[in-house]
């Protein structure tokens, strides 16, 4: 079975208007105060260093990984691959990740984070799939609402393969 990547969903002019509303309402919110990003690997990676770029208050940047899922089911338990560097007590968090899809993996680690005392809490996401929902999660930050398709590109992969498109586009099976 061959794999089409010709159809583009978001352009990377559209990606690049993204990245500067989305960093315009982070600045403004968080108005100077400190601010620690956490990137969701791995497919975040490219979306939160295109972001902090725009950023204009003092910044950490951390990484976790984690997931909830063995094959397309979730456990509904949260493992933890790679947890922060940094104490986040009493700090201001924004959680960078490539997608919302269900919501339920992004669910348990915003529970699981609020454990940690931070001063404030928010998502952000480039991509967010309402459609494919099954919780009231809503990002704080949301970058562009698609359709339920399947994505690669901007870092979202396929078996590790297509993050390196600038652009996002739609997988299609032939």
């Amino acid at each position: 079975m061959a794999i089409n990547t010709d159809k583009v969903l978001v352009t990377h002019s559209e990606i690049e208007e993204m990245l500067d509303r989305l960093a315009g309402e982070i600045n403004r919110d968080y108005e100077g105060q400190p601010l620690v990003v956490v990137g969701i690997l791995t497919g975040a990676f490219i979306f939160t260093a295109d972001l902090v770029r725009r950023l204009e208050m003092p910044i950490i940047v951390d990484f976790m990984q984690v997931s909830s899922y063995v094959g397309e089911y979730s456990t509904g338990v949260l493992k933890i691959k790679k947890d922060l560097s940094y104490d986040i007590r009493d700090m201001n968090v924004l959680i960078v990740e490539d997608i919302i899809d269900t919501g339920r993996t992004l669910a348990l680690l915003k529970e699981q984070l609020l454990t940690r005392e931070p001063k404030s809490l928010k998502i952000c996401t480039a991509f967010d799939k309402p459609s494919r929902r099954v919780n009231d999660l809503v990002p704080d930050y949301n970058g562009i609402t698609i359709p339920d398709e399947f994505i690669v590109g901007y870092g979202l992969d396929l078996d590790g393969k297509y993050r390196d498109f600038d652009d996002v586009r739609i997988v299609r099976k032939e």
